[in-house]
């Protein structure tokens, strides 16, 4: 049994989570359009391991989501993520953003394309198959009616993400399923990164860095 916590910080969505063996025992999120992270994302780490009674001794696992996303935020989580890692000498996962998007669409056929907004009508995706595999890598892309026709017209495309919104508005293919705008959450991060914690799939403290697919630029 081992107990990973994890941190999601990729988007406006301060999301953390503790698991212990097979199991989510703890998760507290909010979503704030004014990037909290800085001020949330500790407080919730300590409130969670109190109300388990847990200690950071007891953590096996630090897991934190590598992006693709906002540059602050991925920024807070990975700080907080390597910190942590360090001082408690425990290994340090990272997971993609957009695949723990994917997870939040269960299907039995079809594809399923997270996006998260970028700036404009550019978004940043990737392609899953049902069983999660990536058939596409991850884009950034500027979105136009023409977007994703070959997917489209290979069968049903389930579009989850902060950019679909915009995607949903310009796309009027019959086989474009859209789901409410949706965020990255430690939930479905906890079960990517217990598996990663079982293949000894970890990263290296000091040498670890956010994917943050483009250079970042300031407003």
């Amino acid at each position: 049994m081992s107990i990973i916590l994890c941190l999601e910080t990729s988007t406006t969505n301060c999301s953390v989570s503790i698991g212990d063996g097979d199991f989510i025992i703890a998760h507290k999120e909010i979503n704030s359009k004014n990037f909290s992270h800085s001020e949330q994302l500790h407080s919730f780490i300590d409130e969670l391991l109190k109300q388990e009674s847990l200690i950071p001794k007891d953590l096996d696992a630090i897991s934190v989501s590598k992006g693709p996303g906002s540059y602050t935020g991925l920024r807070i989580g990975v700080s907080a993520a390597k910190g942590l890692a360090y001082a408690l000498d425990i290994p340090l996962i990272s997971v993609s953003t957009l695949l723990c998007l994917a997870k939040q669409v269960n299907i039995n056929e079809g594809l399923i394309v997270p996006m998260l907004d970028a700036r404009r009508m550019e978004v940043y995706s990737e392609v899953f198959d049902a069983n999660y595999n990536s058939k596409r890598e991850i884009k950034a892309e500027i979105l136009d009616e023409s977007s994703f026709k070959t997917e489209l017209n290979q069968g049903q495309v389930h579009f989850i993400g902060t950019g679909v919104e915009k995607f949903n508005a310009i796309c009027n293919h019959p086989n474009a399923i859209f789901h409410n705008k949706k965020l990255p959450s430690a939930k479905e991060q906890f079960f990517i990164a217990k598996r990663k914690f079982e293949d000894n799939d970890f990263e290296d403290v000091a040498y670890f860095e956010p994917f943050y697919l483009k250079d970042f630029v300031s407003n």
